[in-house]
């Protein structure tokens, strides 16, 4: 049951994945310790508790996806699986002291900020609270992205998202249609094709699916990692020196043998029409690059049917396509993602003379170093727009230091708020979009999460990582408009 929440925190962060929890981790040593965590769900983790569908898996090496300050010896294999992972996240919160400042079950529905008092205050199912500073950490992939078909909502059998798997519905024998051949379906369907009776997947367009270099670690590695850390810091240096290095699509020998490793990885497939219909006809990096070992396999199985056709509706009982054909069906699975382009404007966000975020956002979804705003002041965003690349948890890093450095500019200098300038983030968004432009596959005519509703990508950061840590280490006191404190505290 959600407690009713009164009073006011110095800072509100909303989300308790990981975002959230790094933040509160660099707060308390930072010395800040008033502060709370809101968080919709039962438990921390973020998309790593939502996302427990069969086979789901990080797509960032196991070494690298952690904290710097918390590095994990003992992951069991070289990309870790969603149990470990959320594991992990549940000892960071407890190890480092955090779960005394989390409020789970608390859904945040709105907040808006006062100018006059220069406080947020934030609407909750469990009550109002004000706060100084407003930080989401609701990342990318919150709200799940449900496809408009003619007639879903009509369907008899069951129906889930692939983040909301229904873990007390059966597959076994059935006849299942996944929809969408995304990250998540590449990680389910060759868990779920074995059991299933009929396996439907309906493709709108082929990926690039790369070959995953993803052995388990034996006891003796285990324990090699456990008595020297070294050797899991130099494994994840390395990761990083390769990974930093490709983010940018901008090398083309890089890319070449990407799509060369892609169709090694396709030729598994028996059948010459089935290969055919599962080549990319985009260049690697234009979608979400893909990696598995086992997705092209499960082509191979009779009861396995790839389904190009577009979908025309969707009966009780089956799925028509275009062509006329209905597939009867007993459970659809929709495998079609996120909102990843909306961000913090899946909550009503009001900022300064009454403008929402939402309609601030109209035209995409935009921030300098994808941390804060115009018109919002004393507000901060983790996993914002335009962060996307790379290790998510190394970017995280990098934008909660950042967030403390303004929290301690605010104390230092006496200040009720602070709020990016217009014209600087004019110009950050104008030469990010210029860097967008010039990666040449994220040109190339997909439509995926990238972009936002004014047609430019929202999402990914075209630099490198390291580009990015040198960005938000760069001091900027000019890039802000700011309001000095009171001498009298108002009530």
């Amino acid at each position: 049951m959600t407690a009713r929440l009164t009073g006011r925190r110095r800072v509100v962060i909303v989300g308790a994945g990981p975002g959230g929890l790094c933040l509160g981790i660099k707060l308390r040593a930072a010395g800040h310790d008033d502060f709370v965590i809101l968080e919709q769900a039962a438990g921390v983790g973020g998309t790593w508790r939502h996302n427990t569908y069969p086979g789901a898996a990080c797509d960032v090496p196991s070494h690298l996806y952690s904290f710097s300050f918390e590095p994990k010896v003992d992951w069991t294999r070289a990309y870790a699986t969603q149990p470990e992972i959320l594991e992990y996240f549940e000892h960071c919160a407890t190890k480092y002291d955090l779960r005394r400042h989390l409020r789970l079950e608390t859904a945040v529905r709105g907040a808006r900020w006062d100018d006059e008092r220069a406080r947020w205050t934030v609407r909750t199912d469990g009550g109002d609270l004000e706060a100084d500073v407003l930080v989401s950490a609701v990342g990318m992939f919150n709200e799940p992205s449900c496809p408009d078909i003619p007639g879903l909502d009509t369907f008899a059998g069951t129906r889930f998202h692939s983040a909301r798997w229904d873990h007390e519905h059966d597959l076994t024998g059935e006849r299942v249609a996944v929809v969408g051949t995304a990250a998540s379906a590449v990680q389910l369907v060759p868990t779920i094709a074995e059991r299933v009776a009929r396996l439907y997947l309906f493709q709108r367009s082929p990926q690039w699916v790369s070959p995953k270099a993803d052995a388990a670690y034996d006891e003796e590695q285990l324990e090699q990692f456990r008595a020297d850390p070294s050797l899991v810091e130099r494994s994840r240096a390395q990761i990083f020196e390769r990974i930093d290095g490709s983010i940018t699509f901008s090398n083309q020998e890089m890319l070449r043998l990407a799509e060369a490793a892609g169709l090694e990885n396709l030729s598994v497939v028996e059948d010459p029409e089935l290969r055919r219909k599962l080549t990319p006809t985009s260049p690697f990096g234009c979608h979400r690059p893909l990696i598995s070992n086992d997705y092209y396999r499960v082509f191979n199985l009779p009861h396995v049917e790839l389904v190009t056709d577009p979908i025309a509706r969707v009966d009780p009982d089956a799925i028509v396509t275009d062509d006329g054909r209905a597939r009867a069906v007993d459970t659809i699975i929709t495998a079609t993602g996120f909102a990843t382009t909306r961000y913090l404007s899946v909550i009503d966000v009001v900022g300064r003379d009454g403008v929402r975020l939402d309609d601030a956002w109209r035209d995409g979804a935009y921030a300098y170093l994808g941390i804060t705003t115009p018109g919002f002041p004393n507000l901060f965003m983790l996993y914002g727009p335009n962060t996307n690349n790379g290790s998510i948890l190394y970017m995280l890093e990098c934008q909660a230091d950042y967030v403390v450095r303004l929290l301690d500019r605010l104390d230092v200098e006496h200040l009720e708020s602070l709020e990016v300038s217009p014209d600087v983030v004019e110009r950050y968004n104008a030469a990010l979009q210029h860097d967008l432009d010039g990666i040449a596959v994220w040109q190339a005519g997909c439509h995926g999460y990238y972009r936002g509703a004014g047609g430019r990508i929202v999402t990914q950061w075209p630099h490198s990582m390291s580009e990015y840590r040198a960005r938000t280490l760069a001091p900027d006191p000019d890039a802000f408009l700011t309001v000095p404190r009171k001498e009298v505290e108002r009530g």
